[in-house]
């Protein structure tokens, strides 16, 4: 049944400015906002205006309030672009086996054209994010925060802004697929392995070897975590 239409609080239009300000990157990861008087006076709104605005950025984690020290922006302008559209797309009782075969379908395409179009800094900052990730092993957390940079540099030196967007909001999705597939000493072996044979391919420009490589590294991951659940169900 249809309702009467709203107006648009205040509040909305604070929480637009500011997601716009982080989203182009004026605002960064660990910048503080000025204070809610400040705020107030620059947006010509009262202080119970900015402090709902402030409620609903923290909401959506893309700021944070620290008692006694103010409010400081927590995202990145990825994430900041990511949260809308990942709550767009997916829903949480989407099931995760799908959500990975759509990683499936997207993330060879990125790789062929990361391979594609790398610059040699781009290259040389994926060598880094490996040399990491074999130093550190051993911690599970470290393990996943490098995995999720080697992917969300890929999908940067795609140089597609839309695929970009999407592979972040996938992999934001399937966080806690990473940790349970993280475990073990051999999972991070293997994870490794794979990172290896696509960063192999893009040095040599083989748009077809790491599209290749990168499907073949989805594969064995989804074998790992979704053999038991999918009950012979193979979506792909």
């Amino acid at each position: 049944m249809l309702k009467a239409v709203i107006k648009k609080r205040a509040y909305e239009d604070v929480v637009k400015q500011i997601r716009t300000l982080i989203e182009k990157g004026r605002l960064k990861r660990g910048d503080q906002l000025p204070t809610e008087r400040e705020l107030s006076e620059t947006f010509k709104v009262s202080r119970t205006t900015v402090r709902e605005a402030i409620f609903s950025l923290e909401a959506v984690k893309l700021v944070d309030r620290r008692q006694g020290n103010g409010t400081y922006v927590i995202a990145s302008s990825e994430e900041a672009l990511v949260q809308p559209l990942a709550a767009s797309l997916f829903h949480e009782k989407d099931d995760v086996i799908d959500i990975f075969f759509l990683r499936k379908i997207i993330e060879p395409e990125i790789a062929q054209l990361a391979s594609e179009n790398a610059t040699p800094e781009e290259i040389s900052e994926l060598e880094d994010i490996l040399k990491e990730q074999e130093m550190e092993r051993v911690s599970t957390e470290t393990s996943v925060r490098m995995d999720s940079n080697f992917h969300h540099l890929l999908a940067r030196m795609a140089k597609n802004r839309i695929l970009e967007r999407l592979l972040f909001a996938l992999v934001d999705l399937l966080g806690k697929t990473r940790e349970r597939y993280l475990q073990t000493e051999e999972r991070k072996q293997k994870s490794l392995l794979g990172h290896r044979n696509i960063l192999a391919a893009i040095q040599t420009g083989n748009g077809a070897a790491a599209r290749q490589a990168m499907r073949r590294h989805l594969e064995e991951v989804e074998d790992i975590l979704f053999k038991k659940k999918k009950g012979g169900r193979k979506p792909s």
